[in-house]
């Protein structure tokens, strides 16, 4: 099961990692040229890189303390943040009528809050 958890783990690091870059790098009038990102259109671009900074923030916390061996609290803490941002999300698509988005971030919702329970319980370091 620990194998299992390390692929989520990883999928989840890599989706927020691309997710959060992308909202650090780009500007909120190129993050609007996208379909998908309608909902920026209801932020401050500094929100936007506040949300984007905690979805890096997230991955790294996700994956790096339990290679490294160090401090691997931080490993279930990152799923729960990054569990409340999707939250957030969920909530705001469905807002929006946005249902295609709303479907992607409860899956993103799941997998985070299964590491979190797998490595605050069973799956533990």
């Amino acid at each position: 099961m620990n194998v299992v958890v390390w692929v989520v783990t990883g999928l989840l690091a890599a989706l927020f990692l691309m997710a959060g870059s992308m909202k650090l790098a780009k500007s909120k009038g190129q993050i609007l040229e996208d379909p998908r990102m309608g909902w920026a259109e209801a932020y401050s671009p500094a929100m936007i890189k506040v949300i984007g900074g905690a979805e890096v923030l997230g991955a790294l916390g996700l994956v790096l303390p339990g290679v490294l061996e160090i401090a691997t609290w931080l490993v279930p803490a990152a799923a729960i943040g990054l569990a409340v941002i999707m939250v957030g999300a969920v909530l705001t698509h469905l807002r929006r009528g946005e249902m295609q988005s709303v479907v992607m971030n409860v899956v993103l919702l799941a997998l985070a809050v299964f590491v979190a329970v797998e490595r605050i319980g069973p799956q533990a370091f």
